[in-house]
């Protein structure tokens, strides 16, 4: 009729409406959980762009520089928590102009490490400013300088003053963050140098004369033996975690340093959501439909730590820390072998290897002293009611399907309209 095709005289088959009943539910879910997490992300950016526009004082002055603590969740590797940044936390961080730096931990313990060695370098540098020890203890006068020192001795000479203001710190992560809590402990309780205890122990050489059965130590190696040791030199080895200066028992009994601050840096913790296994898929799929209320919480969250606003931690009804609570639920999808007890190193290992500490399943043991000078970013009421009546244009968040259909209209839009034509002048020619 009319050459027109004619219509299905029946409707496809009940598995095909199932298939694809199905398959346009899921794709749909997709789309919109992916198109809504883009808005609030982008919301929550285009609250806080404002701050990159605002004018600095002194042009040579540091600007306001963050530090971002992340480490491999149980289970998995470094590159995880490093797409959970770039995906939820940095488009809010790179709106607002903010500088920051990475604190990156590959195994356990590595964070807590950086953390307390770094609050050390203060306050022997407090020491020295007060006419006590003149060098760092733990520096030779033939190491090299690293570059953070060598950048800090130039800005030094040419008088660059450092930010004079609140940074802040953002921790990711329940097992980063009781790293942090382990690192501030140490780094402001324990010793500045370490105990003799703890010093490491160079392995003994080993043996390397003949049996008894009378061979010579001079015989000819083996090919898969003298592979080994240009295999070795050609990996660059990593340096050894070092131990804790103090434990959780020994915090009673430390003093506080005489010119501690009576507030420290404030700290955003940041969720984390990761889940392994083959039986826990239903809840990763949960998860996956619904990032645009976890991007929604993280860009409340960094936006409260670009807002610069914090308040002190609370203590629960149960009489605990409010630190202690922090990010608690994640720990029920950690991979069991993290509650494992290490497996005794043999005579064999090397005896200079020494053992982490356990810290993700530890509980989190806090000093009154420390957590009542720690604070939190919380963002405003005011400032999370203007973020919520901030309208994000579909044309951003809006997918290459739906751009490349709108750019489709719009050209032939032009076309049917007819552009005008350029009156292009010309000179007469004699």
């Amino acid at each position: 009729m009319l050459g027109l095709p004619a219509l299905p005289k029946k409707l496809p088959s009940r598995n095909w409406m199932i298939f694809w009943t199905l398959t346009t539910t899921i794709s749909a879910a997709i789309i919109y959980d992916k198109r809504e997490k883009k808005r609030a992300t982008a919301r929550w950016a285009r609250a806080v762009e404002h701050l990159a526009k605002e004018p600095i004082g002194d042009p040579s002055a540091m600007p306001r520089k963050l530090t971002i603590y992340l480490s491999a969740p149980p289970g998995d590797g470094l590159r995880t928590a490093q797409d959970h940044f770039t995906e939820y936390v940095k488009p809010i961080l790179a709106k607002s102009g903010l500088d920051w730096e990475f604190v990156q931990g590959r195994r356990q313990g590595d964070v807590r490490a950086v953390i307390a060695e770094r609050l050390r370098k203060v306050r022997r540098g407090w020491e020295r400013d007060m006419g006590g020890a003149e060098a760092d203890p733990e520096k030779k006068e033939d190491e090299v300088p690293t570059s953070d020192e060598i950048i800090e001795a130039i800005r030094k000479e040419r008088g660059i003053p450092q930010y004079d203001g609140v940074k802040g710190d953002i921790v990711i992560g329940r097992h980063t963050w009781k790293e942090y809590i382990r690192g501030l402990h140490e780094g402001w309780l324990g010793p500045l140098t370490p105990p003799p205890e703890h010093q490491l122990i160079p392995s003994p050489p080993k043996d390397t004369t003949a049996e008894s059965d009378g061979s010579s130590p001079t015989e000819e190696k083996k090919p898969e033996e003298e592979k080994k040791p240009e295999e070795e030199e050609s990996k660059p080895k990593r340096p050894p975690q070092p131990k804790p200066y103090n434990t959780v028992d020994d915090y009673a009994s430390s003093n506080l340093p005489l010119l501690m601050p009576a507030e420290l840096t404030p700290v955003a913790p940041i969720r984390e959501p990761h889940i392994l296994g083959f039986l826990s898929t239903p809840t990763r799929m949960r998860r996956f439909f619904n990032r645009r209320a976890l991007a929604d919480e993280i860009g409340r969250d960094v936006a409260a730590v670009c807002f610069n606003t914090y308040r002190e931690f609370r203590e629960t009804a149960e009489g605990e820390y409010e630190q202690q609570k922090e990010l608690e639920w994640e720990e029920k999808d950690w991979v069991k072998s993290v509650w494992k007890e290490d497996k005794k190193k043999s005579d064999d290992d090397d005896a200079d290897e020494a053992p982490t500490e356990k810290i993700w399943s530890k509980p989190v043991v806090l000093d009154s002293r420390i957590a009542m000078r720690m604070r939190r970013y919380e963002i405003q009421p005011e400032d999370e009611a203007r973020a919520r009546t901030i309208v994000v244009p579909e044309e951003e968040i809006e997918g290459f399907m739906k751009g490349s259909v709108r750019e489709l209209c719009r050209w032939s839009a032009k076309k049917w309209k007819g552009e005008p034509k350029m009156n292009i002048p010309t000179d007469d020619v004699d």
